[in-house]
């Protein structure tokens, strides 16, 4: 299970290009088997088709050399395990993937070697087992096995000089020279999980800067772009010293390297030491880096970082607590970023990753956060926003309940959930166990449904499921709410499935606050306002009836909320709506509320809700007079005008990221001014690579309006920014040439490139998250007719599931979810099998959701035309 905690000792030695490895592997775990009776007579069945290896033999240190051809793409190796047996048995058993075993034996405690009569390889669950005749005697012995694999062909690298650099998660020991090679030893690592082992080969340039605490850390870069690593190293230095203070823990190596690697398939991993990135993670350029790009540096690095004491220092027990190691980091990431960057106000940007928790734990194929991992291949697929966002959300939720910085001793030091909720209880005095153990444990979340009589909130909860179903569950809820005014708060347990509040002091609170004079507080406090889930920091939804919702939605428009608790209505209203616990009118009415936003927060969700809701409508209903996208522009052409197209001097981050997202949004809605505008622009930038009315922050909106504007027949544009990427030095710029047209042609034509060496297997993401409305049924025929291609292109890794991901979800028909069912039938396997399963759930949402708003066709087109104020060109 690539999680047993060893000593490694690594050799390298090696000659060509860049060659990053911590994916083949071949190791012992101390996770028990639980199946297997050690006490009866063991045999070779007993370990078939586990996924989990016995006990009975622990691996205590790891001497390993590899040698790669990074030339041939291939190595060999040979590893010394020192090994103490604990019960007598025939048989060793180690996790391995993609190796070829060659010589082995194991020396035991009297000095005798053995050889093992048979090697059997269990390709399905990763897992290798070396028979012997004789029972080997307890006590300590070595384990030597020679072995040789080939380099992953899902990330191979081109040709680069042989000056290269060797790095491990420990500084070097020795170097050597001999000719054209050289041999690289590392110090011993301190006590560590083998999936956290690395070797990066290849050619770099590199910066350094020493902590305060004496640590090391340098950013390895591509060679001449060093000076691209200075924010990465710099927010590298600030994190290591606000977790040592915060955690009380200093870090534990004598060093930390960060490394820019050319294809990766994530945004980062966590090696000890040894920090791997996608090159537009860690690398900074002033020219390309849009203000969104500068704060995803910021988050993943402060993320990883964190992963250093929240993974590595203490491991996860077994995947099923992954959640402790990557909803920890998420947390920790935004505790650091708001401590660096106070005024981006990233808790409230924290929302986002809230919303999607939500939205993927709404699905009836959703997980629990600590979910059972039986088959190995089927880890990744828990890489996901339960792990990573709900982990995060309930560890916010939790921390706003208890109060305090309870997090700061205790965070770090449990490698199991029970644990951390044992020493939070003794802490605080709270039952922390009896209030989480459901949230984590149990699948999905609750809506509350809250109704006002008198002066008295009633409260019913249910499993809130997108599909519209009536869920099972019930959970201790830790519920906060306001009325009236954010000074005038309470906080209340709901422990059953109904329960009741008298919010009479809360009234007489808020009356007495208010200047008796003034007309304008007389009216409003005839009727105040109730905001449950104050601030949006609970994972759970809130459904008002018909007096608390006109209340708060005359509190929106007379700005009285704050943005998150903006951003949480909008959020709650789409959901319910979609799932068919609202109208699509109200849900529109709403949004009709927020046309003068301006909060970057508030206004990206409101966006994105334009986005989902633009694309179901046009599969519902007929809108030849496009009354629709023209209320989409309107809804954001005010925030447009206010921001302009140009940066003003001093302006504030999130109006430079505002910026981005609003025009990025006219130009998908088709704004025929806006269109035209960046076009030009693009066309003095194709002319003079530095001029300035091109800024980096407007680019994205000027290649969406380029490629909607672009065709087969008038294909200059999509020229233009194919040239654009070909040509590209910075891999920000890359990212962002290559979102998809409307026209079919054009469509398949980029979908093509993906199976070429033109562009990066991790960079055939950016292609398939802008696969267009008008493109799915091109890009679904695309994947169908080059499935083994792909597979033998990407794998079945994380790359890969954003192919099935993007491909399949922008369907909504339940004839169209079927007909994916059909073709998976025979090519799904347990790597991408919830993956799957999800995003047909998704169809079918979608296609149950169309069914309800066709009950309103008629009063849509009507009420948009009376929201719409301001004409659209189009």
């Amino acid at each position: 299970d690539n999680r047993s905690c060893v000593n490694p000792n690594i050799v390298v030695s090696t000659k060509g290009p860049t060659f990053v490895s911590n994916h083949s592997t071949c190791n012992f775990t101390t996770t028990p088997l639980n199946t297997m009776n050690q006490n009866n007579e063991q045999n070779l069945d007993h370990f078939k088709g586990q996924h989990r290896l016995p006990n009975f033999a622990i691996p205590h240190r790891y001497h390993l050399t590899l040698n790669p051809n990074l030339q041939l793409c291939t190595f060999s190796g040979a590893v010394t395990v020192d090994v103490s047996i604990f019960d007598s048995t025939r048989f060793l058993v180690l996790n391995s993937i993609d190796l070829v075993i060659h010589d082995s034996f194991f020396i035991d405690s009297n000095n005798h070697k053995v050889v093992p009569s048979e090697v059997v390889v269990e390709n399905d669950v990763e897992m290798i087992i070396f028979v012997f005749n004789q029972p080997l005697t307890v006590g300590d012995g070595v384990l030597e096995i020679n072995f040789t694999g080939a380099l992953n062909q899902h990330m191979k690298v081109g040709n680069v000089p042989l000056e290269l650099t060797a790095l491990s998660n420990m500084p070097v020991s020795e170097e050597t020279i001999t000719g054209d090679f050289k041999t690289v030893c590392f110090e011993e690592s301190p006590m560590m999980s083998t999936y956290l082992v690395a070797v990066v080969v290849g050619l770099f340039d590199y910066i350094e800067e020493i902590s305060p605490g004496g640590i090391r850390v340098r950013s390895y870069c591509p060679v001449g772009k060093s000076e691209n690593g200075k924010l990465a190293l710099s927010v590298a230095v600030k994190s290591l010293e606000l977790y040592t203070k915060y955690f009380s823990m200093p870090y534990p190596l004598p060093k930390l390297d960060m490394v820019g690697v050319p294809d990766f398939p994530a945004g980062a991993m966590e090696n000890y030491g040894l920090i791997t990135f996608r090159e537009t993670e860690l690398l900074h350029d002033d020219l390309h880096s849009a203000a969104a790009n500068t704060q995803r540096l910021l988050i993943v690095v402060t993320h990883e970082v964190g992963h250093q004491w929240f993974g590595n220092l203490v491991t996860m027990e077994w995947w099923t607590h992954l959640w402790l190691n990557e909803g920890f980091a998420t947390w920790v990431s935004y505790f650091a970023t708001d401590t660096f960057y106070p005024e981006w106000r990233i808790w409230t940007q924290f929302l986002e990753e809230t919303a999607e928790g939500l939205q993927l734990d709404s699905l009836e194929q959703s997980h629990p956060v600590e979910v059972d991992v039986h088959n190995a291949s089927s880890v990744i697929e828990v890489f996901d926003a339960i792990s990573y966002q709900k982990g995060s959300s309930l560890i916010r939720m939790l921390k706003e309940y208890l109060g305090g910085d309870i997090f700061q001793k205790y965070a770090c030091k449990n490698a199991k959930t029970e644990d951390l909720w044992s020493v939070l209880s003794e802490e605080s005095g709270v039952e922390v166990n009896k209030l989480m153990d459901i949230w984590t444990k149990q699948t999905g979340y609750p809506v509350i449904y809250v109704k006002l009589e008198d002066c008295t909130l009633h409260f019913e909860q249910t499993r809130f499921m997108s599909l519209g179903l009536q869920g099972e569950g019930e959970w201790i809820v830790p519920l906060t709410l306001s009325v009236g005014s954010y000074n005038n708060c309470k906080k209340f347990l709901l422990e059953t499935k109904v329960g009741k509040l008298d919010i009479s002091d809360l009234y007489h609170s808020y009356f007495s606050s208010l200047q008796p004079k003034d007309e304008k507080n007389q009216e409003i406090a005839e009727k105040p306002w109730v905001k449950v889930n104050v601030g949006h920091t609970g994972f759970y939804r809130v459904k008002y009836d018909g007096v608390l919702t006109a209340r708060l939605m005359k509190a929106i428009k007379d700005k009285c909320l704050s943005p998150e608790d903006k951003f949480g209505i909008l959020d709650d209203t789409y959901a319910l709506c979609e799932a068919g616990e609202e109208s699509i009118l109200s849900l529109l009415s709403l949004m009709d509320l927020y046309r003068e936003e301006l909060d970057y927060s508030v206004l990206s969700r409101l966006i994105n809700a334009c986005y989902n809701i633009a694309k179901i409508l046009k599969d519902a209903i007929y809108d030849p007079w496009n009354h629709l996208n023209q209320f989409f522009v309107d809804l954001i052409i005010s925030s447009a005008e206010k921001l302009g197209l140009e940066p003003v001097p001093g302006e504030s981050h999130l109006h430079t990221l505002l910026r981005e997202e609003v025009f990025m949004a006219l130009a998908t809605f088709g704004h025929k001014e806006t269109h035209e505008e960046l076009k030009n622009r693009f066309q003095m930038y194709v002319n003079d690579k530095f001029t300035s009315v091109f800024p980096v922050d407007i680019r994205k909106a000027a290649y969406i309006s380029i490629m909607r504007t672009s065709s087969a027949i008038d294909r200059s544009g999509f020229d233009s920014l194919l040239k654009l990427y070909r040509e590209a030095d910075a891999v920000q710029e890359k990212a962002r040439t290559l979102p998809s047209s409307p026209d079919p042609e054009l469509v398949k034509e980029a979908l093509d490139l993906m199976l070429t060496d033109e562009i990066r297997e991790q960079d055939t993401i950016y292609v398939t998250a802008w696969i267009s409305f008008e493109g799915r049924e091109t890009a679904w025929i695309w994947l169908k007719e080059n499935w083994d291609a792909i597979v033998k292109r990407c794998g079945q890794g994380m790359v890969f599931h954003r192919y099935i991901r993007d491909i399949v979800t922008p369907f909504s028909s339940h004839e169209m979810a079927e007909e994916v069912e059909e073709f998976f039938s025979s090519r799904v396997t347990p790597s991408f099998a919830r993956i799957l399963k999800q995003s047909i759930e998704k169809i079918r949402i979608k296609a149950r959701w169309i069914e309800k708003i066709r009950q309103e066709e008629s009063l849509i087109p009507k009420l948009t035309r009376g929201l719409t104020r301001t004409p659209m060109e189009t």
